[in-house]
């Protein structure tokens, strides 16, 4: 006890409450889950973005010789990865739901099968649509090479937008519960699509991009929309609670 402990009990302690509010350990546990969590919502974003960009870049040099995504492009997708993603991530507040949650041990991994799972789903909707624009968008929407590729970087950053909310929920499938307290949240997702319409509309020279018309906007709001259908589904299939790579060591050691 902070207030009524004495010196040498205080110092031989690990824990010090220092209002001698035994509830008070409570809070720091239900504060505590709530950072591991809201850290660990991040990284499956972060990651999400990461694999997707990366594979469509890669199969795009691969076949065609080009990059459908500039390096601006790139770095303006982890600005909304890096900071507006963490920062709308990071504020979200603590529920009565962390504390049945058991403890998470030590040597436990930061990636979860529930993480891996999501992450992977996502990733993989969002390289199958961002190749068939990058291989059939010309034909399909009837538009020019330079609009093709402003499609498809308008079509990843939305459905980074989109994802931002499955990211909310790691295992609960209604990523809408409690948003309405959330209005940091909300606003950082506002000011990520406002501007984004800058980045297509205005900033044409230095995001290399061109102007879209509003059947074009509804066709990358409509793909990107399909990420949260695909999250409620994939949150139906069960995955073990053994971690994936604790498998491989298995195999190593026999």
């Amino acid at each position: 006890m902070g207030i009524q402990g004495t010196e040498v009990a205080k110092e031989s302690s690990d824990i010090v409450i220092l209002d001698d509010n035994f509830a008070s350990v409570a809070t720091v546990l239900k504060w505590g889950r709530c950072v591991y969590t809201n850290i660990q919502k991040f990284i499956q974003f972060q990651l999400t973005v990461n694999v997707a960009a990366l594979v469509i870049n890669f199969v795009a040099a691969v076949s065609a010789g080009e990059v459908p995504l500039t390096a601006v492009q790139l770095l303006w997708v982890n600005l909304i990865m890096d900071t507006l993603g963490a920062l709308a991530l990071a504020t979200e507040k603590p529920t009565k739901e962390l504390m049945k949650k058991p403890p998470v041990g030590r040597i436990e991994p930061l990636i979860t099968n529930v993480m891996w799972r999501n992450l992977l789903a996502q990733a993989f909707y969002q390289v199958a649509v961002l190749l068939i624009l990058q291989f059939r968008g010309e034909s399909i929407f009837s538009v020019t090479e330079a609009v093709n590729d402003t499609l498809i970087f308008n079509t990843f950053v939305l459905c980074q937008v989109f994802n931002e909310f499955n990211a909310r929920k790691l295992e609960k499938k209604n990523v809408f519960k409690g948003i309405h307290k959330n209005k940091p949240f909300l606003g950082i997702v506002g000011m990520t699509i406002v501007l984004q319409v800058l980045m297509v509309e205005f900033l044409k020279r230095f995001a290399d991009t061109e102007r879209l018309n509003w059947g074009q906007w509804g066709g990358c709001i409509a793909m990107a929309a399909v990420s949260w259908p695909i999250g409620w589904i994939v949150k139906c299939i069960l995955v073990p609670e053994r971690p994936i790579f604790s498998y491989l060591k298995w195999k190593k050691r026999t």
